[in-house]
């Protein structure tokens, strides 16, 4: 770290310490400035460095520091004035509001302290001249933390009429404090209407919208505005995470995960901010901290979580139970120190109702993943005890839930045989249960099915018996062996039509055996893949039509008939669409679904509405695609499992978002990430499931949002499992999103991570895209020798694929950077010439018309680049001759920009007008009013003020990438009235 030597480098030093996160370190170099200023004999550079010193704790956890060097800078102030220059005395009376502030929220400083600073605040503020806005801002914060209700609302008031001078905070942080207090009040909606200025960024500051996202989440979550209030949560999340001073909007969202279903979040929370425990210089936020840490505890304790290991204070281990009770004590005893001063019990019953709340939302899905580490893994809890259940009761409900195909059925007899241990049963009993654990079991359960028959035969029921050994049968089938599982079920079924013949049993019974070998004829089919011939395709219909053949008809109230019915039309389906008659498969899944549906049975329609959208989009027929999903999911309800739910969820937001409909698919991605969590598939469904989520967030401007969300999917994406090309398009859309958010650094990463892979793919576009897109995210990160050589990267690439434009964009972008750099001038004018004779030579080769006018307006803007590029480079500190000699360079280039625009036509007439108005001002810099006047005239007719602006904005083809629209010709034509006007000026004078 260089040594101080000279004012002028104490201040870049003080500069370059301020852009440092905020935190010890910042603080630690902070003193060493001051340390270093007092060497300078400069009072000014004290002075400067002690309010630097003073900034940095304010924007710190070490808030209670300040203190001390405000108190100097105070007396350094009474006893010589004449040594603070304006901007020094104008911030020594603002941060009188950072330590009014400060003092309140420090339980050791005594509140008559804090109302006779208060005093000398309104006396110095008065003597200076300002308003007493800022000063009954102060006393509304004293008034609101002790509870004094009427003194708040009486400075509420007077603070909203005092006048707003320089000393007032800014309109970002005054709004904060005004909506907070509508919110304490309980005018959740006054508040927001008050916050909607700052939430829309029409004012921002350093810590806005920040704290005013993270105030709120509870007001949004109380009107029912969840959507807003789960964006918010994103969007002020991001910003509050790498800001340590805001540790109070940090808890905010902690409370939010814990009032929304989200509580694995919040620890995730809780984790990356260990110091937050125990970090004492701010006392008020540590409170707030602490009170939510007991809320989301106390939640997890509720969920039968007490025992689950969480992150807590370092230096041991936690469970929810014993951190909810040290936070606790903690946050009381914080709690009681301020009320110890404040004479009041005021901060205890806020500080107790806080850690009281009840979840507002039973479920709010964010979009995001949390993962719970292994650290912190549930601990499980001992089973309650219960009662002995009735098992007469148990058997009653079992067969009403098996005869109606109820989704619980074999969960119902497995309840039964737990109840029947020890008990001695009649057969027929012991032949459902054993026939249903069999069912649970799968392909395990052959020897089941057959104790099964022998049971059911025992009880005098041959056709179940002969029902249950099919079942054993079609077992072999699902475990691979189709061979077996068609030798097994050929006795069975020779011998129920024979019985069934003989009216030795029923039509449900002989269904059974019947559908069971259809079954196995099916899966036969499966397995055969595509090389499945003619011979298995019409054995498995002739199985299937056998099956309808002796149901339809005959169902009549018997809930099982319906559904073989409905099961078998669904096999003619599956076999239709092996025999490529897509439409028939339609028509029969259809069928299938509405017979499951009528027959109330809805949730087995869920498999078959599937299949029809899947077919339906293989069709064309989006319509259908999307009615066949909604269906899928409304049949489900709550019997369908959370995978399934994320896999119709997915489809459903790919198929809606295919028609742009990119706010309403963004809620389906969001359900199937939710949903695929839930079903423990996150690195798999989950994260296809954000990735998509998250370039629906995209489309819609949501760039905030769409990074927390991007990167959240990025941390499960795997070439392996979801291509390499999801990889490069979640980077690229998050690198898109670090852009917006002005996170340049990181944006050009995630593109040249994107690029990397890229690199090795047969097609280069999007590799060149992505460098490109690289070196202009360095660029404005100010790593200027990186950005060229990525535009240089960029700019091959583009001469590899064959695009000029690409090629030409990259090497005036390398120009433009010459300009900034050690380069200079000289190679940025070498490089802009080589952009010129690149469009000149493809235009040359180019056959096709089209692509030659593309070349020419590629050409005209590099000419107008061109132009602009040397009409900067002209030095203030040259000589007369050398700048105008630079200027005229401009102005040809300028020249030639318009008469290329001119060849094109009125489409390029925005471009064509722009490059006229830059030539103007160069004339008038050039001493050439009647010429600047020309060109201004010549702007003035190309708009005619009778032309629409749709009329204007159709001529413009190949207008420049600055116009906007409707808004271009009425800026054109002030601009060149504007023009107009200085000519008018400069010739008078």
């Amino acid at each position: 770290m260089s040594e101080i030597t000279d004012f002028d480098a104490l201040r870049r030093a003080m500069a370059e310490n301020g852009e440092q996160p905020e935190g010890p370190a910042r603080n630690a170099r902070a003193e060493q400035l001051l340390t270093q200023a007092e060497q300078l004999n400069e009072p000014l550079a004290v002075i400067e460095a002690l309010g630097h010193q003073l900034k940095v704790y304010n924007y710190s956890s070490e808030k209670a520091k300040m203190f001390v060097p405000f108190a100097r800078l105070l007396r350094m102030w009474d006893e010589r004035p004449e040594d603070f220059d304006a901007h020094e005395t104008h911030s020594l009376h603002w941060v009188f509001k950072w330590v009014s502030a400060g003092m309140l929220d420090q339980p050791h400083v005594p509140l008559a302290s804090v109302e006779k600073w208060l005093g000398e605040m309104e006396h110095r503020y008065r003597l200076a001249g300002h308003s007493e806005r800022a000063v009954r801002s102060a006393e509304f914060s004293v008034a609101a933390h002790v509870g004094d209700v009427e003194r708040a609302e009486r400075a509420f008031a007077a603070w909203l009429a005092a006048d707003r001078d320089a000393m007032a905070d800014c309109h970002a942080c005054e709004l904060h404090g005004q909506g907070w207090w509508q919110a304490e009040r309980g005018r959740d909606a006054a508040a927001l209407e008050l916050w909607e200025p700052v939430l829309e960024g029409a004012y921002t500051c350093a810590h806005e919208p920040h704290t005013v996202l993270a105030s709120s989440l509870l007001p949004l979550l109380r009107l029912g505005r969840v959507d807003e209030a789960r964006a918010n949560h994103l969007r002020g999340f991001r910003l509050v995470r790498p800001m340590e001073s805001m540790r109070g909007a940090y808890a905010d969202h902690v409370e939010f995960c814990a009032l929304t279903g989200n509580e694995a979040r919040g620890l995730e929370l809780l984790a990356e901010r260990p110091a937050y425990f125990t970090d004492e210089g701010h006392p008020r936020s540590r409170l707030e901290f602490l009170s939510v840490v007991v809320l989301i505890m106390d939640r997890l304790s509720e969920l039968g979580l007490a025992g689950q290991r969480v992150p807590g204070p370092a230096g041991r281990g936690w469970d929810a139970a014993e951190l909810a009770a040290h936070a606790r004590a903690q946050a009381l005893a914080l709690a009681a120190r301020f009320d110890e001063r404040n004479g009041t019990s005021y901060v205890t019953e806020r500080a107790r109702a806080r850690m009281a709340q009840r979840p507002l939302v039973e479920r709010l899905p964010l979009g995001v993943r949390a993962v719970l580490a292994a650290a912190y893994a549930p601990v499980p809890a001992p089973a309650p005890a219960v009662a002995a259940p009735d098992l007469s009761a148990l058997l009653a409900e079992a067969r009403r839930l098996s005869d109606t195909l109820q989704p619980r059925a074999v969960e119902a007899w497995a309840e039964v045989a737990r109840a029947a241990e020890g008990v001695e049963l009649a057969a027929r009993d012991r032949a459902e249960i054993a026939d249903h654990e069999a069912m649970d079991l799968g392909p395990e359960g052959v020897e089941l099915f057959e104790r099964a028959a022998e049971l059911y035969t025992e009880a005098g029921d041959p056709g179940e018996a002969l029902a249950a050994r099919a079942r054993a049968a079609y077992v072999h089938a699902l475990a691979g062996d189709v061979d077996e599982a068609l030798t097994a079920v050929a006795e069975p079924y020779d011998a129920v039509l024979a019985l069934y013949a003989e009216d030795g049993t029923g039509v449900r019974q002989t269904a059974s055996v019947v559908m069971a070998r259809a079954r196995i004829l099916m899966r036969r089919v499966h397995e055969a893949e595509e090389q499945a011939g003619d011979t298995l395709l019409s054995d498995a219909e002739a199985a299937v039509r056998e099956v309808l053949a002796l149901v339809e008809g005959r169902t009549e109230d018997d809930v099982r008939l319906a559904a073989r019915v409905s099961e078998a039309q669904a096999m003619l389906a599956e076999l239709a669409t092996r025999t490529g008659d897509l439409e028939g498969a339609v028509e029969l899944f259809s069928w299938a679904a509405t017979g499951f549906v009528a027959a109330g049975l809805p949730w087995f329609a869920v498999e078959y509405e599937a299949r029809l959208a899947a077919l339906a989009h293989q069709l064309g027929d989006m319509v259908e695609a999307e009615r066949a999903l909604r269906a899928a999911l409304d049949h489900g309800g709550p019997h369908l499992e959370a995978t399934g739910r994320a896999q119709l969820y997915l489809q459903l937001a790919e198929v809606v978002g295919g028609r742009g409909l990119s706010e309403e698919a963004a809620e389906y991605a969001l359900e199937a990430a939710h949903w695929a969590d839930e079903a423990d598939e996150g690195p798999t469904f989950g994260a296809w499931a954000r990735h998509q989520l998250g370039g629906f967030l995209v489309r819609q401007g949501r760039w905030a949002e769409a990074a927390e969300v991007l990167e959240s999917a990025l941390a499960d994406l795997s070439a392996q499992t979801h291509g390499d090309g999801a990889v490069v398009q979640t980077q690229w859309w998050l690198g898109d999103c670090l852009s917006e958010l002005g996170e340049h650094r990181d944006a050009a990463e995630r593109r040249l991570q994107a690029a990397e892979i890229a690199r090795h793919w047969p097609e280069q576009h999007d590799h060149a895209t992505l460098a490109h897109l690289a070196a202009e995210s360095l660029g404005r990160a100010g790593l200027h020798a990186e950005a060229d050589r990525a535009y240089a990267r960029a700019g091959e690439l583009w001469r590899g694929l064959g695009n000029v434009h690409g090629l030409v964009r990259s090497v005036r972008a390398r120009a433009w950077l010459a300009l900034r750099t050690e380069d200079g001038p000289g190679a940025a004018h070498a490089l802009m010439t080589s952009a010129v004779e690149e469009c000149a030579d493809a235009f040359d080769a180019a056959r096709d018309e089209a692509a030659r006018l593309r070349l020419v307006a590629e050409l005209g803007h590099t000419h107008r680049q061109f132009g602009d590029l040397l009409a900067r480079s002209a030095a203030e500190d040259a000589d007369d001759d050398s700048i105008r000699a630079t200027l005229e360079e401009a102005l040809s280039q300028m020249a030639e920009a318009v008469a290329v625009f001119v060849a094109l036509g009125d489409s390029a007439l925005h471009a064509r007008t722009g490059a006229e108005l830059a030539a103007g001002w160069l004339e008038t810099d050039l001493g050439r009013p009647s010429a600047a006047a020309a060109r201004a005239r010549a702007v003035l007719r190309a708009y005619p003020e009778s032309a629409s602006a749709a009329d204007v904005g159709d001529m413009d083809r190949y207008g420049d990438a600055d116009s906007d629209g409707d808004d271009t010709a009425p800026a054109r034509r002030a601009e060149a009235e504007q023009l107009l006007q200085v000519v008018a000026e400069q010739t008078t004078d």
